[in-house]
């Protein structure tokens, strides 16, 4: 009874080990925190949201941003964190996306658009899973120079 009882958990415990190993630290909702903020050369997005999560064998990014114009921006990306590029919808700035894991709490994610490099992203997730900082580097896709630091908060699935 032991031995059916222990070979029964196995692959149960195996299957939760292989879940852990993929849920990445930046999974959920997140919410700009615009007063920590600072955009350069400006101006801020009125808003900004964006959901990560599992999807496939990989995950889902969905951003939804009004500009400090007014213009509402929906961008989506399907990619893995492998650093290969992977095509993404609705920036004006990118067309490709590649999610690197620094280490477990840290990514870099290098944008380009028509195979030119943009935007490099450093990520890092805060310890409590709360919070999480992105500095952006490089130039739009016009040209203009970029050097943003992000301040993220998780949002609550009930604070929606």
């Amino acid at each position: 009874m032991r031995l059916r009882v222990v070979v029964m958990l196995v692959p149960a415990l195996a299957a939760l080990a292989l879940l852990a190993q993929t849920q990445e630290a930046f999974y959920g909702l997140w919410k700009v925190d615009m007063s920590k903020s600072k955009y350069s050369p400006g101006p801020a997005p009125k808003s900004n949201m964006k959901k990560y999560e599992p999807w496939k064998d990989g995950f889902k990014a969905t951003q939804d941003m009004v500009t400090a114009k007014g213009e509402k921006v929906h961008v989506e990306v399907i990619a893995k964190v492998d650093g290969k590029d992977y095509p993404g919808k609705g920036s004006p700035d990118a067309d490709t996306y590649a999610f690197k894991r620094i280490d477990a709490r840290s990514y870099e994610v290098t944008q380009k658009k028509d195979g030119k490099v943009t935007i490099v992203a450093k990520m890092v997730v805060a310890p409590d899973g709360k919070s999480r900082s992105i500095v952006q580097t490089g130039k739009t896709a016009k040209g203009e120079p970029v050097n943003n630091t992000i301040y993220w908060d998780k949002v609550e699935v009930s604070q929606k």
